[in-house]
């Protein structure tokens, strides 16, 4: 499934353990030399940006390097080499109450106009919307950067399925079924103990959830399966006429945290032509102390931020202060580095195939590891895929090939699953 042994791979794995990638390339010229060649080569794609509701606005302006915690702007992907990203229409789980959907849907409403805001906008000549993988394609081939959108929480469809294609149209194109706290598409890998949730609601998709996934099918957009609950999970690739994916997953057998997806999800994934796209979120790449638990508590004490909106918007100086916090806490207790990512690429690898794992960042939803901490890093993993022994075309693949090649089939299969019968309901 490799392009060297599992045993030759281990080894050089090894050996990198011992020097942080993005320091180690800088004394290895031809290392270097050769990641920068494939990563030109590469169209690379990020699954995962998280957004505030002002995105691409005087706020928060796409065409400069914006404040820390912000991660992704035009400058540093351009910088970083980071050609396409998927900019996230995410809410959180509220109560499922006429207030709490309508809510929801205001949210995601105004996440849609922001990214329509971007592509149409003073930077349209650097940036466009893509809506289909040869739109990736064809925008990487006139050295433009590629904005794609996906949703990260069904509920803002509430319990109104037409809503999908209303998204659809809008430019979504995967769906995140759930998020943290069960709603009612699917429960969730992490129930909300102050929703009253309990462990599981639906015992895995809902008969709602099951509309969802063939109306899906039928409309063309992905299936995402990051934060459902590992029956949810296998239910939805059950259930599925086309590939899903995991937009934002890591492995559990590496670090057993709720969020990361057993082998058995995985292998179901790519047994139905899916892929895994491996996250740079920290806590879901090593183990965590209750020393750093404990000093992110007080940090959340100290800055009382409840949404994006209220990070992001928050003053210069504000903003500055969060940071400086956060970068200290970082300084005293370890974080994951690209090493640890790769690391669960690896496994993921060796489990079920080059073809069906690739990478995200959750840039700006709390992703951010040593060595890839914005868009301007994104050549550190290339830098420490080619270490690891991965050949030209596997790097192609694990940074955009994979995914590509799920949405273009997942497109390629709209209309199949056929109408549902309570589409006039």
């Amino acid at each position: 499934m490799r392009s060297l042994t599992h045993l030759k791979r281990a080894l050089v794995a090894a050996l990198a353990c011992a020097v942080p990638a993005f320091a180690a390339a800088e004394d290895d010229p031809a290392l270097l030399e050769k990641a920068q060649q494939i990563h030109d080569a590469a169209i690379t794609v990020d699954t995962h940006v998280d957004i505030p509701t002002f995105f691409a606005s005087p706020r928060f302006d796409m065409a400069e390097i914006n404040v820390s915690p912000a991660q992704v702007d035009l400058p540093r992907m351009e910088e970083g080499g980071l050609d396409a990203a998927f900019f996230i229409v995410y809410v959180g789980q509220d109560k499922r109450t006429p207030e709490g959907y309508a809510k929801a849907m205001s949210t995601a409403t105004a996440k849609f106009a922001a990214i329509h805001r971007l592509v149409s906008g003073d930077q349209k000549d650097r940036v466009g919307l893509a809506l289909t993988a040869d739109d990736v394609r064809s925008l990487h081939a006139d050295g433009k950067s590629a904005a794609l959108i996906g949703i990260e929480n069904g509920f803002i469809i509430g319990t109104q399925i037409d809503l999908l294609d209303v998204y659809y149209d809008l430019g979504a194109r995967y769906f995140g079924l759930v998020h943290n706290g069960h709603n009612d598409i699917a429960d969730s890998a992490q129930p909300r103990l102050n929703l009253g949730d309990k462990p599981a609601e639906h015992e895995g998709l809902s008969d709602f959830g099951e509309q969802v996934v063939r109306r899906c099918n039928r409309l063309g957009m992905m299936i995402d399966v990051s934060h459902a609950s590992k029956q949810a999970t296998l239910d939805a690739i059950r259930l599925s006429r086309a590939p899903v994916i995991a937009s934002h997953s890591s492995a559990r057998a590496l670090y057993d945290h709720p969020r990361n997806m057993t082998g058995e999800e995985m292998l179901a994934l790519a047994d139905k032509g899916g892929v895994i796209q491996i996250v740079a979120f920290d806590t879901y790449l090593i183990p965590v102390s209750e020393e750093k638990k404990a000093a992110f508590g007080e940090l959340r004490k100290k800055f009382p931020f409840r949404t994006l909106d209220e990070i992001f918007g928050a003053s210069p100086e504000t903003k500055r202060a969060y940071a400086r916090e956060i970068r200290s806490i970082q300084t005293k207790f370890p974080r994951a580095s690209v090493s640890d990512m790769v690391d669960h690429i690896d496994y993921a690898v060796e489990l079920v195939g080059i073809d069906h794992v690739g990478i995200s960042s959750d840039f700006q939803g709390g992703g951010g590891i040593e060595g890839w901490n914005d868009a301007g890093d994104t050549l550190n993993v290339t830098i420490e895929l080619v270490r690891r022994g991965y050949s030209e075309d596997d790097i192609k693949k694990i940074w955009g090939g994979n995914l590509l090649r799920v949405m273009a089939e997942v497109d390629a299969r709209k209309g199949r699953a056929g109408r549902i019968t309570s589409f006039f309901r």
